[in-house]
């Protein structure tokens, strides 16, 4: 008869308290997986396809973001709320030029807060209308109600996943969209909204108005 000296030794996974435990998976942010110019398509592709040349985007660390952009803009959360609670006010959009390609509907909007229409955002996004539910493509094609507030009223789980941030001056296009008088040193991010099975939902191309304007 062996001793239990004798006896191989036999590794453990777990220690003997916890190996009866059950195993949780824990949810984290993806680390960006594309490239400033990868991100920035929905934005760039618009140009494109107008001939027109694009503003040069400046990669910038999301920690040297002066504020109160660096709150605004450096988080894994949906900007559409992240806007209403610093402007104290409900989020609308206006639409500015669109398209549909397939299933993937691209458009360029004006996030605008409470009744005057103050722009608080430009923004290009391209939605791959697919993985959502048949009872929100309507409302996404309507062109009224931001991305964000259907996701959140329709209880749509998602992830956001921010792939990179920017710094650009503001070309003939964004100067007007925004109501500035002249061109302007602004700050944005590129994100991808990813479902639960880890498909695009949306990428997303979203820069602020400057600091003057910003929460006033």
């Amino acid at each position: 008869r062996r001793t239990a000296a004798d006896r191989p030794v036999t590794a453990r996974i777990f220690p003997a308290r916890t190996s009866q435990r059950p195993l949780r998976l824990i949810m984290t942010t993806p680390v960006p997986s594309l490239s400033l110019q990868e991100s920035a398509r929905p934005l760039l592709e618009f140009y494109q396809r107008g001939g027109v040349e694009p503003p040069e985007l400046l990669p910038i660390d999301g920690a040297d973001m002066p504020e109160p952009y660096r709150s605004l803009l450096v988080h894994d959360g949906d900007m559409t709320p992240t806007l209403e609670k610093f402007h104290g006010d409900r989020i609308h959009l206006r639409p500015l030029t669109r398209e549909t390609n397939g299933s993937v509907y691209s458009r360029e909007v004006i996030l605008e807060a409470g009744e005057v229409n103050k722009p608080v955002e430009f923004g290009a996004i391209s939605i791959f209308l697919q993985h959502y539910p048949e009872a929100v493509h309507e409302l996404i094609l309507g062109d009224n109600v931001p991305l964000g507030t259907i996701l959140n009223d329709y209880d749509i789980h998602h992830q956001s996943c921010p792939q990179a941030y920017f710094q650009v001056n503001s070309d003939p296009l964004i100067t007007e969209a925004l109501g500035l008088s002249e061109s302007t040193g602004l700050y944005g991010r590129c994100n991808i909204h990813r479902d639960p099975e880890g498909n695009h939902i949306a990428e997303i191309v979203e820069i602020l108005p400057p600091e003057t304007t910003v929460g006033e």
